[in-house]
């Protein structure tokens, strides 16, 4: 019986699929900017270009190989998914806000049960309260802004992406403090989260408290971005053991 180790690194995504993924992503952000500044003829770009940007990011998703595990990449593509779904609500003429939101609602759900695969889930970690209390603040703040029908289900959305994205640093730091093999992968995962946030962030404080310049670019930017980077955490790095026989 002979034991060999075999190295790899996590698979980099084919350069076709970045570049067309760059591609539809700049044509959204540009569709949505001249279509606000008055170019409603140009709203067809950002229509067509911003689901085709997050379904370009779960291919990217579903040919990362190896995966960090099946379970993990299933969840994170059914996350991507509602993502998906939610870009689609919300583009739509009717007033969908709220069909939208929990559509992303879903998707945080499931990127949270990805992380908790392989760490635990504990409210006592500062990086979860600190994410918690952001969320907090900022609801906080816009709360005479919000709708009273939107009150309940902006609160619950805050929640579910806060512990997501808390429990995605708290993820972080287990893996790298230990040593683990997939630190870095855990790390795409927390940048991904955190950017996450901040795009929602930015969404709501230009939809409930006033326009922001630009806003199309901050929102989508960072949305495309925490997309990319959780889809990337899917890939496993590190080295495995294989065993085999010796004739």
């Amino acid at each position: 019986m002979i034991v060999t180790t075999r190295h790899f690194a996590a698979t980099r995504s084919p350069r076709w699929l970045a570049l067309l993924t760059s591609v539809a992503v700049l044509a959204a952000i540009v569709g949505a900017l001249l279509a606000g500044d008055g170019g409603a003829g140009w709203q067809w770009l950002h229509w067509i270009s911003k689901p085709l940007a997050t379904a370009l990011i779960l291919l990217l998703a579903w040919r990362s190989v190896p995966p960090l595990s099946l379970r993990y990449r299933r969840w994170v593509l059914a996350g991507i998914a509602c993502s998906l779904l939610g870009d689609i609500l919300l583009m739509l003429p009717q007033d969908l806000f709220v069909a939208g939101l929990l559509a992303f609602l879903g998707g945080h759900l499931c990127f949270l049960v990805a992380l908790l695969g392989d760490s635990r889930f504990s409210a006592r970690q500062p990086l979860l309260l600190a994410c918690l209390a952001y969320g907090a603040i900022n609801l906080y703040l816009l709360w005479p802004s919000i709708a009273a029908p939107l009150r309940l289900p902006v609160i619950v959305y805050v929640l579910v992406l806060t512990s997501m994205a808390g429990q995605a640093l708290v993820r972080a730091r287990q893996f790298a403090r230990r040593g683990d093999a997939q630190a870095r992968s855990a790390r795409r995962a927390a940048v991904g989260a955190l950017l996450f946030m901040l795009s929602d962030s930015l969404l709501a404080w230009n939809r409930f408290d006033g326009p922001i310049p630009l806003a199309a670019l901050w929102v989508l930017a960072t949305y495309y971005l925490s997309l990319w980077w959780i889809a990337r955490s899917v890939a496993r790095e590190g080295s495995i053991v294989e065993a085999g026989a010796l004739q």
